[in-house]
Order: structure tokens, then sequence, then C-alpha cells
């Protein structure tokens, strides 16, 4: 098991246990004192990550645009799902490189959409039942500026030819998959570089939602909490819900054949999951401010506030008589806190 699968591994079990500290908080009222324990803060973690990503949201949402949006996903082969987890820190990278690239490009040309658009990329690591199914969603501005400085629209809607972008996506990864691993590229078949690639292009909106729904994704993987139902020393059950139907289903696994679907989704150190380009990109975020001004003046429209920040959260309350409890000592990790209250 490579470090990185053990160490999120042992950051899940010291989650919320006194083997990873915390605080002990006292209630004012009857006197009894209760330990707290902290978060790992692993972001593969189904319980950790919630504040961070109401964060995240709300800064995407203080840039929207008063323009539609569109959802782009780019999804690899089930041919090459094995070698990209074999080498996931060169070609995770290289998909999200061809894929952007080939996305960027098809938006520049005058024959589609002519405009260097925002783009926000996140990419996903798992189907419903977490197994092993790398996509990336692309969120689109459906608006940008051409080379003159020229704020223009996508024609009747239309963003680009889904067909182009899946046979560009796909020379793209191939060129590099070629160059970086020869000896995968030589074992991949070759239908994989004769058949279409899945690209979905949809329109959504004003963006909110998509925007929502991702948020879920950056600081855990597909599984919550939650969704495991029962567990014991030889199997684990979990709800999911079926992508082509929508309807729930549960899923009973051995223990060793779970813990493995989950650790396919643990990413590279340092790997970046979610990138931004065109308009969306750090650099360009001036730009982006002046545009979302300049829209909302041609439509005759307020700037909108931004999104009030996420509340403060309340102070625990005391299990006993529901008194706002105060805090008190910390202990630290592997100390068990002590059982009784303070004179």
């Amino acid at each position: 098991m490579p470090p990185p699968h053990r160490k999120v591994l042992r950051d899940l079990a010291r989650c919320r246990t006194p083997d990873a500290g915390g605080q002990l908080w006292h209630c004012p009222k009857c006197g009894q004192a209760h330990p707290a324990c902290h978060s790992c803060g692993n972001r593969h973690c189904p319980t950790c990550g919630g504040d961070d990503a109401r964060l995240w949201l709300n800064r995407q949402l203080a840039l929207q645009l008063p323009v539609g949006y569109f959802l782009v996903t780019c999804t690899l082969p089930k041919e090459l799902r094995q070698p990209v987890a074999s080498m996931p820190g060169e070609l995770l990278p290289l998909f999200f490189q061809s894929s952007s690239s080939a996305l960027m490009d098809l938006c520049l040309n005058p024959k589609w959409f002519g405009a260097i658009p925002g783009v926000t990329g996140m990419l996903h690591t798992w189907a419903r039942s977490i197994i092993y199914h790398p996509h990336i969603h692309y969120l689109v501005t459906g608006g940008g500026f051409d080379s003159s400085g020229v704020w223009r629209w996508p024609k009747d809607g239309f963003l680009v030819p889904a067909p182009t972008l899946s046979r560009i996506f796909r020379e793209r990864f191939k060129a590099g998959l070629k160059q970086i691993a020869p000896d995968i590229f030589a074992g991949i078949p070759a239908k994989v570089w004769h058949t279409d690639w899945v690209v979905d292009i949809q329109n959504v909106g004003n963006g909110s939602n998509t925007l929502k729904y991702l948020a879920r994704y950056i600081y855990r993987v597909a599984l919550t909490d939650s969704a495991i139902l029962r567990h014991d020393d030889k199997t684990v059950t979990f709800r999911y819900r079926h992508s082509d139907t929508g309807k729930s289903d549960k899923m009973n696994l051995p223990v060793f054949e779970f813990l493995h679907r989950f650790l396919q989704h643990v990413l590279p150190k340092g790997f970046v999951k979610v990138r931004y380009f065109g308009l969306h990109h750090p650099a360009h975020r001036k730009t982006l401010s002046l545009a979302r001004a300049a829209l909302y003046l041609h439509l005759k429209k307020p700037i909108p506030p931004p999104p009030p920040p996420a509340p403060e959260k309340p102070l625990p309350a005391c299990p006993k008589c529901k008194t706002p409890m105060i805090p008190g000592l910390r202990f630290r990790p592997g100390e068990l806190p002590p059982s009784h209250a303070p004179p």
C-alpha cells in the first residue's frame, strides 16, 4: 500500500476520536464536562471539509456573471482507467491539460464561439458505486472576450460541437500518453484511438446549482459518512444512487473490496483537483470583475451584493440540559480527556 493511502486510513481512523486530540467543553448550568475531538482535515475524509466547501462556493457565487453557463464533461474510456490509476501523478495532469486545452481552443475558434470564456474544471474519479471512473466537469461561461476585447455571446445558445471536442481531446491525450509513458501506450488497444470519447455539453442556466453540486466534492470523495448504512468485520453496506435512473440502491461489499474502491480515489500529494482557465484564472480576476460590472450595466440591473458569509457555528449544546457550553481545557492527541467537571 503506498504511503498516501496509509496516511488517509490513519487520518480517517483518528478523525474525531481522542487520538486526534480535542477540547473539553463545560456546561455552566449542570456542571457536566464533555470532550469534543478534532477533525482530521484530510481532503478525502467523508466527514470533514464542509466549512471549506461553503467558503469556496461563496467565492465562486460572488464572481458569477449574469449569463448562461454550460457544463462540459469529459470522460476517459474504460480501457484507460487502470493505466491512469497506476500513474495518477503523471496521467491525471495530462487528462486536465488535454481536455482543457481542447475546450479553450475550440472556444477561441471564430467558427464556433470565438471568445475567451471563464472555465472552472473539477476532477472526479468516481462513479456512484465508488468504482474508478475519472472524468472532469468544466463549468463554462456562456460568453467571453474576443481578440479585440469585445464581449461575445454564444451563437444560438450553442457553445462548441461535442464530437469535435471529443476528437481533439482524444488526440491530445494520445500524443501526451505516447510521450510520457510509451510502455503503457503500447498496451492500449488500437480501437481506443478510433472510437468517440464521451463528451457531454449541457446548458445549465445561471450555473448556481452546478456550483453547489461541485462544491460538495471539493474536500471529500463521493461517499458521505451518512451513506454507510452498516458495517461489521466482514462487510460494509452503503447507499448510492444510479446515475442513469436516479433511483437509490444499496450495495454490500467485503471490507477489503470497499477499502480498495475508496482508496482508488486518493489523489497524489499536491495534486490540484480544481483548476481555473480563461477569465476564471486567478490572473484574470480583475478582468472578470470588470466584465461582471459591464454586463450588469448593459442589462440595466444592479450588481447583486456578495453572498452572505457562512454563519458561525453555534456553541455546542450540553447533551444533558441543552444549555450552550463554554470551552475549557485542550487535550493532546492520545490523551484521554478528564471525565469530571472542574470545581
